[in-house]
């Protein structure tokens, strides 16, 4: 993930915290798994928060930037990624 946003929006901040730690175990994460041929426990790297701050972001509202890091990332929320948190802005 850090690579392709990286590449895709060169930003000034890019913070990415993996926080399936706290998920595991719940139903969604344990489904998730099992489609990705992993443990029912719903243990692995499923969820992750992303705080990215680009000029790649300017004039774009927040349904328009989440957009764009969908598209970035499409790989990974249709495989391993089972929930992203996005806080994504320009720069002030």
């Amino acid at each position: 993930m850090r690579k392709k946003l990286t590449e895709a929006f060169t930003p000034l901040v890019l913070e990415i915290l993996d926080e399936s730690a706290s998920h595991a175990g719940h139903a969604g994460a344990a489904v998730h798994a099992a489609k990705q041929g992993g443990s029912a426990t719903g243990i692995g790297e499923t969820h992750f928060s992303v705080t990215i701050v680009s000029a790649a972001f300017a004039g774009l509202n927040r349904v328009a930037r989440q957009r764009a890091i969908y598209q970035v990332l499409a790989e990974e929320l249709a495989g391993p990624v089972h929930a992203l948190a996005l806080k994504a802005d320009a720069p002030a």
